[in-house]
């Protein structure tokens, strides 16, 4: 495909077309559901009222449509902090504000079981990208609002879900703990489970501290809602446990928050706040 972009330095089209997106102001609902698979967006689409695929290239992978009346999308930022970073830049510029990612996981607490769920509220950011925007020193915290409305709707759907941190790594093998090709390892990564285990730390992802740190940096909401598909302690692993209640929880999330966000309208509040429900029915 030939594309004529405005420069090297604005790799979009005169319409906003998206160089690694494919999308322009237009395709994208304000609100951003944010798989890692490719594969999982249609999955998360089939619960909407409606929806239509609006662009595939490489790892991204767009469908737009509505839940429950809510204008919603869902764009895969394929595995790790680079492409979640490109995928989150290119979004921010077509209109979306809120991020909330649905992604699988694996639990480094005996507790924390597969098949349940993990709504995270800051995470600790072992990656690369993220320093790529800021000091390292700089939190990756998720919005609370977003965190608020995850957790109501796992409350309201009934799943099984935990609430805490979770360390995000750039690598899925050496970076969690796991031996590298033919038996490789070093004394840190022995180390890097019990570390963070004492920590109350609670799993592994590749995405979460690149989404939040962009989001805080940019002013827009992030959040995350994980499927455990592994739990480290016990060595079960099942692929796909635990998929479907993540991608409820987040479908109805964003429900809460486009709620949420037309009762602020409506009461000229800037942020969300519990007694606000109440207030507004007064």
């Amino acid at each position: 495909m030939s594309l004529k972009l405005k420069s090297a330095d604005t790799p979009e089209t005169g319409e906003g077309l998206q160089y690694h997106l494919m999308v322009r102001p237009g395709d994208v609902a304000p609100y951003v559901l944010l798989p890692g698979d490719p594969g999982r967006v249609p999955k998360i689409a089939k619960y909407w009222d409606e929806a239509r695929q609006v662009a595939i290239h490489r790892e991204y992978n767009t469908y737009t449509g509505k839940y429950k009346g809510v204008p919603i999308s869902a764009t895969s930022t394929g595995i790790g902090g680079p492409s979640t970073a490109i995928a989150i830049e290119e979004l921010l510029r077509v209109g979306a504000h809120t991020f909330i990612r649905v992604g699988t996981t694996g639990s480094i607490q005996r507790d924390v079981k597969v098949g349940d769920i993990i709504i995270t509220y800051a995470s600790v950011r072992l990656e690369g990208t993220s320093r790529q925007y800021v000091m390292i020193e700089y939190p990756a915290a998720a919005s609370p609002e977003v965190v608020m409305a995850l957790i109501e709707a796992a409350e309201t759907l009934g799943a099984r879900y935990h609430v805490g941190i979770t360390a995000s790594t750039d690598s899925f093998y050496t970076g969690q703990g796991r031996l590298g090709f033919k038996g490789y390892m070093q004394s840190w990564m022995k180390n890097i489970i019990p570390d963070l285990q004492a920590a109350r730390v609670l799993n592994f992802e590749m995405e979460s501290a690149t989404l939040f740190t962009l989001a805080n940096i940019y002013g827009v909401r992030a959040g995350m809602v994980t499927a455990v598909v592994a739990n480290r302690v016990t060595g079960e692993m099942v692929p796909g446990a635990g998929e479907e209640d993540a991608i409820k929880v987040a479908n109805e999330a964003v429900r809460i928050l486009y709620e949420w966000d037309e009762l602020k309208k409506r009461t000229g509040r800037k942020y969300f706040y519990p007694s606000l429900l109440k207030l507004a029915k007064e």
